[in-house]
């Protein structure tokens, strides 16, 4: 019934707290389908995810952003998110008081979506298990690749695909 980049989402969410990872799955998901029929629910969902990373990291301006995007975002998704097994309002209600704890600048603390759907909380809990991550445990502050993987990681693909498109940009406006 769900996606299956969607299950591990929620997994990477609320297993071992890897929001990056989060981020790369729901966005290839994202991807898949034809830019005129991109669900904006996906992008609000990513951001969420990108914004917790960012807070965790100390980065409350990238972190603020990313929060106020995905508010804003979801805040028009009621019917997509409810379809997503989420419990709509308090999702926003979440949201919301994690941005004012951004604007305060308070400590990261752990963020858990709220799943409405128990045979998908289940499911996902087990899932969890099978990666050998508990469901609902906290962020590991050690493991660097976790909390640091957007420093860490090999970015040379993405440099690559960005200059092959400032490369088609600067062509056509030679043209």
């Amino acid at each position: 019934m769900y996606p299956n980049a969607y299950i591990e989402y929620l997994v990477y969410f609320h297993g071992p707290r890897d929001f990056f990872e989060c981020h790369e799955v729901l966005e290839e998901h994202w991807k898949k389908d034809n830019k005129e029929e991109r669900k904006p629910h996906w992008v609000g969902l990513i951001q969420v995810a990108v914004s917790l990373y960012h807070q965790r990291r100390n980065n409350f301006s990238g972190a603020i952003r990313m929060m106020t995007s995905a508010i804003n975002i979801l805040s028009k998704e009621a019917e997509n998110l409810k379809l997503l097994g989420l419990q709509y309002e308090e999702l926003l209600q979440r949201l919301e008081q994690r941005l004012t704890d951004m604007y305060e600048y308070k400590d990261y603390e752990e963020f858990n979506l709220p799943i409405a759907d128990l045979d998908l909380l289940a499911y996902c809990k087990q899932k969890s298990l099978e990666i050998g991550t508990l469901w609902g445990s906290d962020s590991d502050f050690e493991n660097g690749m976790i909390i640091h993987k957007h420093t860490l990681r090999d970015r040379s693909e993405v440099i690559e695909e960005r200059l092959k498109q400032q490369y088609v940009k600067e062509k056509e406006r030679k043209a």
